[in-house]
């Protein structure tokens, strides 16, 4: 691929909101996936004072071909986790905090107890502040999931990432099929939900309406599209820049389809802007305790 275009300059880090942030995040020995995804609006978000904290370490047990956290055979757990991240995100002053993780294929339980303990923590110090959790998949086994959710996260987040024919090559251990069915039992269980992709990796415009209608479908909420960037030249290549003007497109598409919100744009993320899309569901952490019962 050519040099990426000017709408890809992502903002350098340089406020005191920035290093205050960092510093949260060394002292409490977290991890996010900021850093470890190398998100190109670390720099602004941390800047406007929030962090996307990833739990239960920094090694996934999968290998997709777009991702750049390390993969392998996990070592941490961390039973001292859930309440340092409480603690971060009461220092932070957060409003509304996103909580993601990487995949522990090699726990019984699939990390569910760990997320469900961090939701605890979080809520138990900070009740005004609304949770956002992004998953993995669970291995469709919802009633590790159903200990996820038992906890009440605000809005329940799980990525498709691509169209259904990419799922194989770039996702590998992951199923189309499966992340649908999580995201549907989700939604039907009261949730709000979420869900994201990426494009410029090969995917078909039909092949985006496609997997689009299949989310609102299965109930998502909110919809997120992004620019996929190689993080490496071992990983999945680049095959398009996407212009501002068909993300535009893609954002139109989706609130037609009935998604009551979409953030579409070049270097959008999962947790680009998660703050203000809470408004659009009037969450907070008081009222979220009752927003849905598992």
């Amino acid at each position: 691929m050519n040099r990426k275009p000017k709408w890809l300059r992502a903002k350098l880090p340089s406020s005191p909101d920035y290093h205050r942030v960092r510093n949260i995040v060394d002292n409490n020995q977290l991890h996010t996936v900021c850093q470890s995804a190398q998100c190109p609006n670390m720099g602004e978000c941390w800047s406007r004072g929030t962090a996307t904290v990833m739990i239960l370490g920094n090694v996934c047990t999968r290998s997709c071909t777009f991702c750049a956290i390390q993969t392998g055979r996990p070592t941490e757990f961390d039973l001292g986790e859930p309440a340092r991240v409480a603690q971060a995100v009461q220092r932070m002053s957060l409003k509304h905090c996103v909580i993601t993780s990487v995949a522990r294929d090699d726990l019984r339980d699939g990390g569910a107890s760990v997320w469900a303990a961090t939701i605890r923590a979080i809520r138990h110090l900070n009740p005004n502040c609304s949770i956002e959790v992004l998953t993995a998949d669970f291995r469709g086994v919802m009633e590790h999931l159903d200990v996820v959710l038992k906890a009440k996260p605000d809005i329940f987040n799980h990525n498709l990432e691509t169209v259904e024919r990419l799922q194989r090559p770039i996702r590998k251990t992951a199923r189309y099929d499966r992340s649908l069915s999580v995201l549907k039992y989700s939604s039907e269980k009261g949730f709000v939900t979420k869900s994201g992709i990426m494009l410029g990796i090969g995917e078909k415009e039909e092949e985006v309406e496609t997997v689009m209608r299949d989310m609102r479908n299965a109930g998502v909420n909110i919809l997120t599209i992004g620019q996929y960037l190689q993080p490496s030249k071992q990983h999945e290549p680049v095959d398009r820049w996407v212009s501002p003007e068909e993300f535009d497109h893609w954002k139109t598409f989706g609130l037609d389809l009935g998604f009551g919100v979409v953030e579409s744009g070049a270097l959008v993320r999962s947790s680009y802007h998660a703050d203000e899309q809470t408004d659009k569901y009037g969450l907070s952490g008081s009222q979220a305790a009752n927003v849905a019962s598992a």
